[in-house]
């Protein structure tokens, strides 16, 4: 794959005997790529056409200090609880609601003249 990567590199698939001597020089020794989506930067030894070696890039902080990252903290922490708290409520109000929604169509079937149908009716 490393030597076809190199004849790539050279401008054709049919590059000359000086290409193809460079690409051999360098399957003989390791080189550092860097990783176009993580920019980690790998360390490729040509020989065993393989990765050796991994290095992670240095993490990116999303805030510029502590004080800041603590206060970005605090708030997510009250929307979180803010949060919890509307479900709560949502769900001490849901069997009130299905009850209301049962007594309606309770009081619907009651009211309809007709009676329901049962099963072996739709045959």
């Amino acid at each position: 794959m490393l030597l076809a990567l190199g004849a790539a590199a050279c401008g054709s698939r049919g590059a000359g005997p000086a290409a193809r001597c460079i690409v051999g020089a360098m399957a003989d020794q390791s080189f550092v790529v860097a990783c176009p989506c993580c920019q980690a930067k790998l360390t490729i030894d040509g020989a065993l056409k393989a990765i050796v070696a991994h290095e992670e890039p240095p993490r990116q902080r999303s805030t510029a200090d502590l004080g800041a990252a603590f206060d970005q903290l605090k708030s997510k922490s009250a929307e979180r609880e803010e949060r919890f708290k509307q479900q709560m409520q949502a769900e001490a109000q849901k069997g009130k609601v299905l009850d209301r929604k049962f007594q309606e169509s309770l009081k619907k079937a009651k009211d309809s003249p007709d009676p329901p149908k049962r099963p072996f009716d739709y045959e």
